[in-house]
This record gives C-alpha cells, sequence and structure tokens, in this order.
C-alpha cells in the first residue's frame, strides 16, 4: 500500500475539500449531523443543570473518543455522492453496511476508552471538586480547585486522545472501504502518525480544537462535523491513494 508523506499544503487542500462535499451534501449531512447535536444538548444541558459546569469541558473532550465510530454514515454519504446518486439516509446506512467488521472492534475500544476516560474525571472531579455545585457562572473566575480539575482534565483527556488518534485516524477509513483488516489498518495508522509526527500532530490539534469548539457551541456542530469527516476522508485518500 503507497502511503504519500503529509504536508501541511495537504491539510489546507483536505479541509477545502471537505468544505465542498459537506455544502454539496449538505441537507443530509446536517440531518446527520444534527443526531449528535440533539444528545449533545441533552448531556451538556444536565451536566448544566445538576451544576457540573467543570465536566461540560471533559464532557466535550469525551466526543473525541466516540466520533471515530460515526465516519462510516459520512463515507456512505460521499460515496453516493461520488457514485452520482442523490444521498439519503440509505446512504449512512449503506456506509455502515460496507464497513468491514473490524470497525466495531475500534468502536468498541473507544467506548473502553471513553469510560475509562469518564472513570478518571469522575475521580478528579470528587477529589478536586468535591460535592458543591459549580455553576456555569463560577467558572469566571475560577476556582482553584476547578482550574486545577479542569487542568489535570486537559491533561488527562489529550493522552487519551493521542492515543486513539495514532490508532483510528487512518485506520476507520481503510476499514469504511474495506482495504485492509483490522490489524493491517491499525498498522498502517500507526505507521502514518508516527512517520509523519509533525504534520500529523498539527492535523489532530486542528481536528480538536474546531471539534471541541463546536461542540462548546453547539449550533456550529452540525456543520463542523460534516466538514471535518469530509476533509479526514479527503486526506485518507490523498496520503493512501488506491492503485
Amino acid at each position: 500500500m503507497t502511503i504519500i508523506p503529509l504536508s501541511r499544503a495537504r491539510l489546507i487542500g483536505a479541509l477545502a475539500s471537505g468544505w465542498q462535499v459537506a455544502n454539496a451534501t449538505r441537507a443530509i449531512s446536517i440531518a446527520y449531523a444534527g443526531v449528535f447535536t440533539l444528545i449533545g444538548v441533552a448531556i451538556l444541558g444536565s451536566l448544566l443543570g445538576l451544576g457540573l459546569a467543570p465536566l461540560v469541558i471533559a464532557a466535550a473532550g469525551a466526543f473525541m473518543l466516540v466520533g471515530p465510530a460515526v465516519l462510516a454514515g459520512f463515507f456512505g454519504i460521499a460515496a453516493a455522492r461520488e457514485a452520482g446518486e442523490r444521498p439519503g439516509l440509505g446512504s449512512v446506512v449503506a456506509g455502515f453496511r460496507r464497513a468491514d467488521a473490524g470497525l466495531w472492534v475500534v468502536a468498541l475500544v473507544c467506548a473502553l476508552l471513553f469510560m475509562i476516560f469518564v472513570t478518571d474525571v469522575a475521580t478528579l472531579y470528587s477529589y478536586m471538586v468535591g460535592g458543591v455545585p459549580v455553576w456555569l457562572t463560577d467558572l469566571i473566575p475560577t476556582a482553584a480547585n476547578v482550574a486545577g480539575f479542569l487542568q489535570w482534565g486537559i491533561v488527562s483527556g489529550a493522552v487519551f486522545a493521542l492515543l486513539l488518534y495514532a490508532v483510528a485516524a487512518f485506520s476507520v477509513p481503510l476499514l469504511c472501504e474495506r482495504r485492509a483488516g483490522l490489524v493491517g489498518a491499525v498498522a498502517t495508522s500507526v505507521r502514518i502518525v508516527l512517520g509523519n509526527f509533525p504534520v500529523a500532530i498539527l492535523w489532530g490539534i486542528m481536528l480538536a480544537a474546531l471539534l471541541m469548539g463546536s461542540i462548546l457551541l453547539l449550533p456550529l456542530f452540525p456543520l463542523t462535523l460534516p466538514w471535518l469527516a469530509y476533509a479526514s476522508r479527503a486526506l485518507y485518500r490523498e496520503t493512501l491513494p488506491e492503485a
């Protein structure tokens, strides 16, 4: 399998290509992303209502751990567009049906990392903040214990995100298109990330920053998620072109 080195120019090109596809399929793309937006509204609303405002950032970061599993739907939409079809709900379903069974193993790993992360964050919160409600307005100015929790939570989340990123960045697209089995896909993904580490990390930071920002500003999420999903697909196809 030929691997084309990553470059900053390719990242910019992928973002431009992703925006083009998202705009061309905006109805179904926004509808599909809207499902996860509603879930986010329920989760963030519950945390704020319970006085657990510091956990909002942690919850936003947690999506980064489970997000790769939703890419298959966007791949189905993009494939339908390329075939000259009108993408719809059936395209989303077809994307999951087409994916290799290894995708569900990656999804399971994502879920396990999510549970470990949530347990870690809950333990930190209990130890550093305690049972006193912290409302959104209390974050500005931020109390010392809350600030400490946010710092450790971000560090902990970054470690989990880096592990998942190396494993899933290119393995999920490979599995979505059945171009490799689970072991081969994961090995290829890790090889690409480690072999192009500075640019790969820059791409990961860009994705994380844009996703985190749109999760915290939820009305932007249905626009940002499809854009970044299609951008990731474009970068994957440039990095691992078909023979």
